[in-house]
C-alpha cells in the first residue's frame, strides 16, 4: 500500500508539472498551442449559417455588431446579400424599422445573411432585444 501511495504521488507530481509546462509554453512563445484555438474557432464559425451556402457577402456588404453597437451606414445593392456579425457575447437582432423589412436574429459571436430589400431607399434598424442600442441604416442604390 505504501509503494502504490508513492507510486501515485509521483504520477500526479509528473502530470502537474507537465500540465505546468503547457501552459507557460503556450502563453510565453505564442507557438502552435495558442494557435490551435483561433483554427478551431475559425473552423467552426465556417459553420454558422451564411445563407444556405452561398459564397459569402464582400466586406462592402457587412455590418458588424460590437460593444452593443452598429458599424456605420452599409449600402448595398438591391437583393444584396448582407452578412451580420456579431462580436458581443450575447444575441441581437437587425431588425428593419418598417413592418415588411428584414429581421435577422444573430448568435453571440455569430454570423448570418440576409439579403437585402429590392426597393431602393434607405432602412432605418435596430436590435430589438437591446432598444437602447443605437440605430443603424441599410441604404439601397
Amino acid at each position: 500500500m505504501n509503494r502504490s501511495s508513492r507510486i501515485l504521488g509521483a504520477a500526479a507530481t509528473v502530470l502537474a508539472l507537465a500540465g505546468a509546462a503547457a501552459c507557460s509554453s503556450s502563453s510565453g512563445s505564442g507557438g502552435a498551442a495558442a494557435s490551435t484555438p483561433s483554427a478551431a474557432a475559425s473552423s467552426s464559425m465556417s459553420g454558422m449559417p451564411a445563407g444556405g451556402g452561398s459564397a459569402p457577402a464582400s466586406a462592402a456588404d457587412t455590418i458588424t455588431i460590437a460593444d452593443f453597437a452598429f458599424s456605420g451606414p452599409l449600402t448595398a445593392a438591391p437583393g444584396a446579400q448582407v452578412t451580420v456579425t456579431n462580436k458581443d457575447s450575447v444575441m441581437h437582432t437587425v431588425t428593419a424599422d418598417s413592418a415588411g423589412g428584414f429581421d435577422a436574429s444573430v448568435p453571440a459571436g455569430g454570423t448570418v445573411t440576409f439579403t437585402a430589400p429590392t426597393a431602393p431607399g434607405s432602412y432605418a434598424y435596430h436590435c430589438a432585444i437591446h432598444p437602447s442600442m443605437k440605430h443603424g441604416t441599410l441604404i439601397v442604390k
